[in-house]
């Protein structure tokens, strides 16, 4: 069970906002508040280096903290700016050469795309794109069929950013481990909405950020590299963290996968991640993702009854990213209405996922994405408040 109570008494923008943009960047809980603050307060007291040292067990027990959520040993892990800095990190230390070939979804992210269009670019590989089944996820057996000995990368976006697609990231994860293909994971937009268990998944790299759905600070973000696949990788760029100088002519790697970090970094925000994770991890996994989907599911439905709205969201089973549009009103239009009757929603643009949107023609989209914290109420408010914008 989770308590609501509590969760919105560490929630105070909780009391004066109906806030659905967990999706863009979801409120901080108290706990996260207060570790970030009590480092850059420590800091001003007696300095950056000496508050780091001071606490260093608390900023080596994150990688623990992060290492648990995924299910993953703590060497595994990479903390890192952002999402995009650990899924880069990752992706441009694979070596490529011309006729190899990335297979990913058609709902691919753009960031990582145009990482793709520029390594086709710069060597010759092949960017091919699995179609999606009549649900609009990935289609499994295409991806089967797809692969032959040219294939050196899968890579998708398990949930991605325009709508409730849950594409199946365990499923592509038994061809990608059947076939020995590296499989790198933009979980982005699952972490801290569902259960995310990298050994069931059988990915081989994975990335994330703490904004998101874990309820954590911006700037922050974390990479799993697997370990047999860490020792045969070395990062597109390193400083002396990452590969100690050791003689004149010589650097050595790190054998964890810090290989992938810079030396210097902002200690107060990844308390503050590691307090996000916690925080998770001590409501439940399972219970904050079963709250989602409820939640999603009863926003789904309400707008299912308002005419004029169309429901854009792809898969079997979607999660707690709900799109859609509102004929006769502009996707950024209504986001500014929600806004001034207190309730915050987002929009996706077309050229974030631009292949799907292309294949479906969709315009800009409204983006709801409760959380774990909202109310029944709140949903019901939005439903509300798009209601009245359609003429009676």
């Amino acid at each position: 069970m989770i308590d609501i109570d509590q969760i919105r008494a560490d929630t105070p923008a909780a009391a004066r906002l109906a806030y659905l943009h967990n999706a863009g960047a979801a409120l901080m809980p108290a706990p996260v508040v207060a570790a970030m603050k009590g480092h850059i307060d420590l800091e001003s007291e007696i300095g950056g280096y000496a508050a780091a040292d001071r606490e260093a067990r608390r900023l080596d027990a994150v990688y623990g903290s992060v290492a648990r959520l995924l299910n993953v040993a703590p060497h595994e892990i990479a903390l890192v700016e952002n999402a995009t800095v650990a899924w880069q990190m990752a992706f441009y230390a694979l070596p490529f050469r011309k006729g190899d070939r990335i297979l990913t979804a058609e709902a691919e992210y753009a960031a990582n795309y145009v990482a793709f269009l520029q390594v086709a670019k710069r060597t010759g590989a092949i960017i091919d794109v699995v179609p999606s089944d009549a649900t609009g996820e990935l289609d499994i057996q295409a991806l089967e069929r797809m692969i032959d000995a040219r294939v050196k990368l899968i890579a998708i976006t398990w949930v991605p950013t325009n709508g409730g697609l849950v594409n199946p990231a365990a499923a592509i994860g038994r061809i990608a481990r059947a076939h020995g293909i590296p499989y790198l994971l933009d979980a982005c937009q699952a972490v801290g909405q569902m259960p995310v268990d990298v050994e069931a998944i059988s990915c081989d790299m994975l990335s994330a950020t703490g904004r998101k759905f874990l309820r954590g600070p911006r700037g922050t973000g974390f990479l799993y590299i697997r370990r047999a696949l860490l020792q045969q990788l070395e990062p597109p760029m390193i400083d002396h963290f990452a590969a100690p100088w050791v003689s004149r002519d010589e650097y050595r790697l790190r054998d964890d996968a810090r290989r992938f970090e810079t030396w210097e970094n902002n200690y107060a925000a990844r308390l503050g991640l590691g307090a996000a994770v916690d925080y998770a991890l001590d409501i439940g996994m399972g219970p904050i993702e079963q709250r989602c989907r409820l939640l999603a599911g009863r926003l789904r439905s309400g707008l299912a009854s308002i005419r004029g709205i169309t429901i854009r969201d792809l898969g079997r089973t979607p999660g707690a990213i709900v799109s859609f549009t509102m004929e006769g009103h502009e996707a950024d239009a209504i986001v500014r209405s929600a806004a001034a009757a207190g309730i915050t929603i987002g929009a996706s643009d077309p050229s974030s996922t631009r292949i799907d949107a292309e294949l479906r023609a969709l315009p800009p989209l409204v983006r709801a994405s409760p959380h774990y914290y909202n109310t029944e109420a709140e949903i019901d408010r939005l439903i509300d408040h798009l209601a009245s914008l359609t003429p009676q």
